[in-house]
């Protein structure tokens, strides 16, 4: 995988739930949940500005690049 999502070790050093990042960022759980994953295919700037914002943390905290690109068909 090409960009790796370390958003639960963020939740933990802020004592949040992901229940909580729901409700303030406006977005479902569902959907948050694919992002955790590292399975969502795409997000929207304004919504990783805002998941940032509420942990007080930068894009790069939470969304990291594992030096592997990969090729789709």
């Amino acid at each position: 995988m090409a960009i790796k999502v370390t958003l639960d070790r963020v939740l933990k050093e802020n004592n949040m739930t992901s229940k909580e990042l729901c409700k303030l960022v406006g977005i479902t759980e569902a959907n948050l949940s694919v992002l955790r994953s590292g399975k969502a295919k795409g997000v929207r700037f304004t919504t990783i500005n805002k998941i940032c914002y509420y942990l007080h943390c930068d894009v790069g905290d939470i969304l990291t690049f594992d030096g592997e690109l990969i090729e789709e068909d």
